[in-house]
């Protein structure tokens, strides 16, 4: 009997990455809203009162061709609005804190997307020759990955700290039940594993920001009736179960006036939590032509369809890009001896019934919309929202008949 623990993590919408990385796809779901086929890549770093955005963003809608100039940015989108309606959808609103919505310093680095990238992203290949098909946005490798773990087909102990989080945020924002809760919080749950299935939480962790007027013995008594007991399955909760709340005893300071932030710093917790690979492209701030972001997608897309299917208990998929090329230069599948029929048939089906083409992913998910932020906290994987295509299980007959 095989026996072995795995611990994955989550963190709240104030952390002060995830604040971020919900800055970053906030811009862009701001720019897909004046132009869908907008470029964009951009980052953010926030610290104490201050948020500095930087990147490229090219909006062709602004663009005078017979000028060759492009309207400035600040004249159709208030960045600065942006910035500050995020900060306040967060809930950094409270007079004590340091970083609040309305009193933000905020330095705008933000220009144009470079030519010499564009020209291979805009269907033309190497050296600016004309094709049909759009070229990825960089090279890079992406995974996908699914199992039969949880009902989101995602593995257990990411699922199960992205749940509390969720709680977390819920009941903050409610304002009733808890209000000394504050913006920023981290999850963490480890699940023991025989033979290969969950079985059992063996601890959770809870650390989350609060007022200082609140005792530790409340909020450890509060995580665990209202969050822990409500959130996580019964039957993996036993005498056994460890619950570690606040275990520094205090976490009053918090978010970007206690730690800096920066997008893309999260991509484990945005993924499959430690159990599948992750390529190492962050996906916030950056438009659908990024494969850092959309192929991302089309991998979980892939492998969520395959153990829908029921063709392997586990899938994962990886492949990879040359930058302005159509096509990937490799495509793999692992079924981690899971197949109920070998890789390479399973392979094979996919290549049928899926195009890794990055024109036709944009296409086939359609993700040329403002839906962006809603990916940004608690996962990009996982989640059940129509706009959130890649999670769909639309391709298991397609899947079945081409396996035969």
């Amino acid at each position: 009997m095989s026996t072995y623990i795995f611990s994955s993590e989550s963190v709240g919408e104030g952390h002060p990455d995830k604040v971020s990385d919900t800055i970053s796809d906030a811009v862009l779901d701001a720019c897909l809203k004046i132009d869908p086929t907008s470029r964009v890549a951009c980052e953010t770093f926030v610290k104490s009162n201050i948020v500095v955005v930087g990147g490229e963003i090219t909006i062709p809608k602004l663009q005078d061709k017979k000028k060759g100039t492009t309207k400035p940015i600040d004249e159709v989108i208030n960045i600065g609005k942006v910035i500050r309606d995020a900060v306040r959808e967060i809930g950094y609103t409270n007079s004590d804190d340091v970083f609040h919505a309305d009193t933000l310093f905020i330095n705008n680095y933000l220009t144009i997307q470079s030519p010499d990238i564009a020209q291979g992203v805009d269907a033309k290949g190497a050296e600016g020759k004309k094709t049909k098909k759009q070229g990825a946005g960089d090279q890079g490798i992406m995974f996908g990955y699914a199992c039969n773990e949880t009902p989101e087909l995602m593995p257990a102990p990411i699922m199960f700290a992205h749940r509390l989080g969720r709680e977390l945020t819920r009941i903050r924002k409610a304002g009733k039940l808890a209000p000394w809760l504050r913006p920023d919080a981290k999850t963490q749950v480890s699940v023991e594993y025989v033979n290969g299935k969950p079985t059992r939480i063996v601890n959770v962790v809870i650390s989350t920001q609060h007022t200082a007027d609140v005792a530790h013995k409340d909020i450890e008594k509060f995580c665990i009736e209202q969050v822990i007991k409500k959130v996580l399955p019964k039957n993996m909760l036993t005498s056994k179960t460890e619950f570690l709340i606040n275990p520094t005893g205090k976490f009053v300071i918090g978010g970007p006036q206690g730690d800096s932030g920066l997008t893309g710093r999260k991509i484990i917790v945005d993924t499959y939590g430690g159990m599948g690979r992750h390529g190492g492209g962050a996906f916030s701030g950056k438009d659908a032509s990024k494969v850092d972001r959309s192929a991302a997608y089309m991998g979980r897309w892939v492998a969520k369809n395959v153990v829908a299917a029921g063709l392997a208990s586990k899938c994962e998929v990886q492949f990879a890009y040359a930058i302005g090329h159509p096509e990937p230069c490799s495509v793999h599948i692992d079924t981690f001896g899971t197949g109920k029929v070998s890789d390479a048939k399973i392979l094979g089906a996919v290549l049928k019934v899926f195009s890794f083409n990055p024109a036709d992913i944009v296409k086939q998910l359609n993700l040329l919309r403002p839906i962006y932020s809603k990916t940004t906290n608690y996962g990009h994987f996982g989640k059940d929202d129509s706009d959130i295509t890649w999670e769909k299980t639309d391709k298991v007959s397609a899947l079945k008949k081409a396996i035969g």
